[in-house]
């Protein structure tokens, strides 16, 4: 007789390396002032003096829409100094990057919120914003980024993964090994990885499209709760087979 029941696969229960403490971070676009009370939360957590290795990961787009884009880099730059950090590229890094190099992906880049970065920089941005004002107003912008930014966004990774964890910044593409990503899905992808339920070699920690509450589901977790929105900036802590939200 045919069994028409049958068993599901067992869910993975990923954990990271063993004695290890992971914080991953949301998309701060800007909110100096959440990303400060990050970094309060991580120092004063007991938890973190009872691992070897205690590693921040920060999912990417830093700047625009928020208010103090430069400010959130000099931090993280400082913060690079002070603990082990890894600060992943987002698709707002990407944009930044490409601004400083061509006028007319400056030009795409307000839409995404690059006029309030430049703002961070001390450009005096006045309206109303024409083809000649904003000419102006990226030069005087390309002149304020100070080389330690440009480097910063030069050594950004795309990724890094830790036991059954694999960190990005906007999710994976299914069906390809995490090996395989390429830069634009780990940077822009959206509903192909957001519907699907299948397991993709890891369970992915990303940030990109913002949610109400993080999404903690069996193959993905999603931390960007909008801060620059809603002033929320989600931190999440992994030790072993654990995932919870400080």
């Amino acid at each position: 007789m045919k069994n028409i029941f049958r068993k599901s696969k067992p869910q993975p229960s990923p954990r990271v390396s063993d004695g290890t403490l992971i914080y991953a971070i949301g998309d701060i676009h800007g909110r100096l002032d959440r990303l400060e009370a990050i970094y309060e939360a991580i120092d004063g957590d007991p938890l973190r003096h009872d691992f070897d290795q205690v590693f921040e990961i920060y999912l990417g787009d830093y700047v625009d829409r928020g208010p103090h884009s430069m400010g959130v880099i000099d931090s993280l730059l400082q913060r690079l100094r002070e603990r082990t950090v890894i600060a992943l590229k987002g698709n707002h890094e990407s944009l930044f990057q490409d601004a400083l190099i061509d006028q007319g992906a400056a030009s795409a880049w307000r839409q995404f919120g690059g006029i309030e970065t430049m703002t961070s920089y001390g450009v005096r941005v006045r309206l109303p914003i024409t083809y000649t004002v904003f000419e102006q107003f990226h030069r005087e912008w390309i002149a304020a980024v100070p080389r330690s930014h440009r480097t910063f966004m030069e050594s950004l990774p795309f990724s890094v993964s830790d036991g059954g964890y694999f960190f990005c910044h906007a999710g994976v593409r299914p069906g390809i090994a995490l090996n395989r990503q390429i830069e634009a899905d780990l940077l822009w992808i959206r509903d192909e990885f957001l519907e699907s339920k299948r397991w993709h070699g890891a369970r992915i920690v990303h940030g990109h499209t913002p949610v109400e509450t993080p999404e903690i589901k069996p193959n993905r977790i999603n931390l960007d709760t909008g801060a620059y929105m809603t002033g929320r900036l989600t931190c999440l802590r992994l030790h072993g087979n654990a995932a919870d939200i400080i």
